[in-house]
């Protein structure tokens, strides 16, 4: 309940990539649109859960500087 109503403000809340919808990724992470997120979900579904936050790195359209500016918003557990 809490990271909707954050969210509908605009900021970042923290997520689990590994069960969280696409819709659930982009309205969370900084700098991820649902195109993004899609990508995440569609990742995570070809390669298995992710087990590190950092990882999210693999996903193709997610760098670095997208990381660093969601890794406290970025749950595996």
């Amino acid at each position: 309940v809490v990271s909707s109503v954050t969210s509908s403000i605009g900021m970042a809340a923290p997520v689990n990539i590994n069960t969280a919808s696409a819709a659930e990724i982009a309205e969370a992470l900084k700098g991820i649109g649902l195109s993004k997120a899609q990508a995440i979900v569609d990742y995570r579904q070809a390669y298995g859960l992710f087990s590190a936050a950092n990882e999210i790195v693999f996903v193709r359209g997610i760098g670095d500087s997208t990381f660093e500016n969601n890794k406290g918003d970025i749950l595996v557990k």
